[in-house]
C-alpha cells in the first residue's frame, strides 16, 4: 500500500474511533452522582488509606473507580484557589476569582462588595443583603440549573453548612462565597432572592438538600438565634409552604417517607456538622450531636432513594466538607477520619444505584476534590508505622527519625500552620501525636485555623456512564463539560 494512503486511512480510523467514542459520550447518563472532597488532595487520599487499611489496602472508592485523571485547580485570579471558584469550575465550566460563587470571570470578590463575615451578626447588620454591585459579572448557568432545567431531579448534600462555598456553587450566585443569608435565599421558590434558574415549569426548587447552618434560614432572635437573619424571614416556613418536607434530625430524615420529592435537612443550628471523629464518639457516648444528626453516608442514600422517584434520572452532589477544615486546623488525625467517612458514604450511594443500575450503565459517577492542601508525607518510616505517629525508620533496629538536632518527628506535617514553636523543638510522644486534637507542626506559622490550600494537582476517579471521558491532565473546567456531554444536557 502506498504510504501516504496508509497514513490517510490510519488518521481516518483514529478519527472515527474518537468520533465514536464522544458519540457514546454524549448523553448516556441518566444520572450523575458528583462527590466532592474537600481538600481531598493526594497525600490525603494517601494517608486515608494507610490509616484505615495499611499500605496494601485501598479505600473503598479507589477499587470501584476505573477511570482516573489529574485535575488542575488554579483560579482566574490566584495559582491557589479557594473552593468557591474551583467548585464553580466543576459546575459551570468557568474560572472565576477567589471568593466568587458561579459567576462570571469577571466578577470582582474584593473590596466594596466584600460583605462582613456571618460569624458576628447583630440586628444592625443587613446579612440578607446581596453585597454584589450593579454590574459586578453576571451568572453563569450550573450542571445543577441545566439538569434541572431538562427534567431531572437535583440535590445537594453536605457536611458544612448549605450555604457553604461548595454546596453554594451548585445552586446559587454571588460575588462574594460570605453571603451566606442572600445564598439561603436563593432556595426558596417565588421567595425574595430565589434562583429562578431553578426551574422547571411549575416544579420550583432543587429537589434534595441536606446540611448544616440552620441559623442561615431563621429569625434572628436575642436569645435563641443570635446569629439568626436580621430580615426576619423564616425560610424554613417558606420552602415548607412551597412543599417541601423540613426535617432537623436524623430521626426526622429517617421518618421522611422515600417517596418525598422536596426535601431540606438542616442538622446544625449553628455551623456546620460535627466531623466524624467527634459524631462517632457521641454517638458510643449515647449523647450529642451523634444522635441527632446523621452521617454522610445516610444523607447520601436518603437523598438517592428520594431523588430516584423522577423517571428522568437525577443530578446529586454529596460534598466531605469537613475534611478541610480539619486540615485548616493542622488536625490530621480530623481530616482522615473525615475522609474515610466521605470514602463509606460513596461506597454506600454505589450500593444503593446499583439497587436499580446494577452495572451503571445509566448512571456516572464522579470522585474528586476542589484543591489540595500544604499536608506532606515526611521521612523514611517503615511498613507499617502508624500514619499519625512518630516517623520510625526502615533502617535496622527501626530507629525514630531525627532533625538536624536529634529530635524526633511525625510522619505527617504541615508546609505551614499554628504549631510552628519559636523556641527549639522538644522530643515528641506516641501518646501526644496520635491524640485527638494534636496539632501537627508546620515550616511556617500562621494564626490558628489558617493553614493554606496547596496549589497542587488534585485527583479524579471516575465510573459508569461517559467514565471513559475522563483521562490524562485536565483542567477543571473540562469536567463540566464531561459532565454535561453525559448528561446530554
Amino acid at each position: 500500500m502506498n504510504k501516504q494512503i496508509f497514513k490517510a486511512s490510519a488518521t481516518a480510523v483514529i478519527l472515527a474511533a474518537l468520533f465514536a467514542s464522544n458519540a457514546y459520550a454524549a448523553g448516556v447518563a441518566k444520572n450523575v452522582i458528583f462527590f466532592l472532597g474537600d481538600g481531598m488532595g493526594p497525600t490525603v487520599v494517601t494517608a486515608s488509606r494507610i490509616y484505615q487499611y495499611g499500605e496494601q489496602g485501598s479505600l473503598k472508592f479507589e477499587t470501584l473507580m476505573e477511570r482516573t485523571a489529574r485535575i488542575k485547580t488554579y483560579s482566574n485570579d490566584a495559582q491557589t484557589t479557594d473552593s468557591a471558584p474551583s467548585m464553580g469550575a466543576y459546575m459551570t465550566g468557568i474560572k472565576a476569582n477567589n471568593e466568587v460563587i458561579s459567576m462570571s470571570t469577571n466578577t470582582i470578590a474584593s473590596g466594596a462588595n466584600k460583605p462582613s463575615a456571618d460569624t458576628t451578626v447583630t440586628p444592625n447588620v443587613a446579612n440578607a443583603v446581596n453585597n454584589c454591585a450593579v454590574g459586578n459579572g453576571s451568572s453563569v448557568p450550573t450542571i445543577l440549573e441545566l439538569a434541572k432545567a431538562s427534567g431531572k431531579a437535583v440535590g445537594a448534600v453536605t457536611t458544612t453548612e448549605l450555604t457553604h462555598a461548595t454546596p453554594a456553587a451548585t445552586y446559587a450566585h454571588i460575588c462574594n462565597r460570605n453571603a451566606a443569608f442572600h445564598i439561603a435565599a436563593q432556595l426558596v421558590p417565588n421567595g425574595v432572592g430565589y434562583n429562578s434558574a431553578l426551574t422547571k415549569g411549575t416544579d420550583l426548587g432543587v429537589d434534595v438538600l441536606m446540611g448544616g447552618g440552620l441559623n442561615h434560614f431563621t429569625p434572628y432572635n436575642a436569645t435563641t438565634n443570635t446569629k439568626g437573619r436580621v430580615d426576619l424571614r423564616d425560610l424554613t416556613a417558606e420552602m415548607t409552604t412551597a412543599g417541601y418536607t423540613f426535617a432537623s434530625t436524623k430521626a426526622a430524615m429517617a421518618a421522611a417517607p422515600n417517596t418525598t420529592t422536596k426535601f431540606l435537612g438542616l442538622y446544625s443550628t449553628t455551623s456546620h456538622l460535627e466531623y466524624e471523629l467527634d459524631r462517632a464518639a457521641q454517638t458510643t457516648a449515647g449523647a450529642g450531636a451523634g444522635l441527632t444528626q446523621p452521617t454522610l453516608a445516610e444523607m447520601a442514600v436518603k437523598s438517592i432513594k428520594m431523588l430516584k422517584n423522577n423517571p428522568n434520572g437525577f443530578f446529586l452532589m454529596v460534598e466531605g466538607g469537613r475534611i478541610d477544615h480539619a486540615l485548616h486546623n493542622t488536625n490530621a488525625k480530623r481530616a482522615l477520619v473525615d475522609t474515610i467517612a466521605f470514602d463509606d458514604a460513596i461506597a454506600a450511594a454505589i450500593a444503593e444505584i446499583k439497587l436499580t443500575d446494577p452495572t451503571l450503565a445509566n448512571t456516572l459517577i464522579v470522585v474528586t476534590a476542589d484543591h489540595d492542601h500544604t499536608m506532606t508525607f515526611n521521612g523514611y518510616g517503615k511498613i507499617g508505622n502508624p500514619i499519625l505517629d512518630i516517623n520510625r525508620s526502615y533502617s535496622a533496629g527501626n530507629p525514630e527519625s531525627t532533625d538536624k538536632n536529634g529530635v524526633n518527628y511525625t510522619t505527617l506535617v504541615f508546609g505551614n500552620g499554628p504549631n510552628r514553636l519559636n523556641v527549639a523543638r522538644t522530643p515528641l510522644s506516641t501518646a501526644t501525636v496520635t491524640a485527638d486534637n494534636y496539632l501537627q507542626e508546620a515550616g511556617v506559622r500562621t494564626a490558628a485555623g489558617s493553614e493554606t490550600h496547596g496549589g497542587g494537582d488534585v485527583m479524579l476517579f471516575a465510573t459508569g456512564a461517559g467514565a471513559q471521558s475522563f483521562k490524562g491532565t485536565m483542567e477543571n473546567t473540562q469536567v463540566f463539560n464531561i459532565i454535561k456531554n453525559a448528561l446530554g444536557i
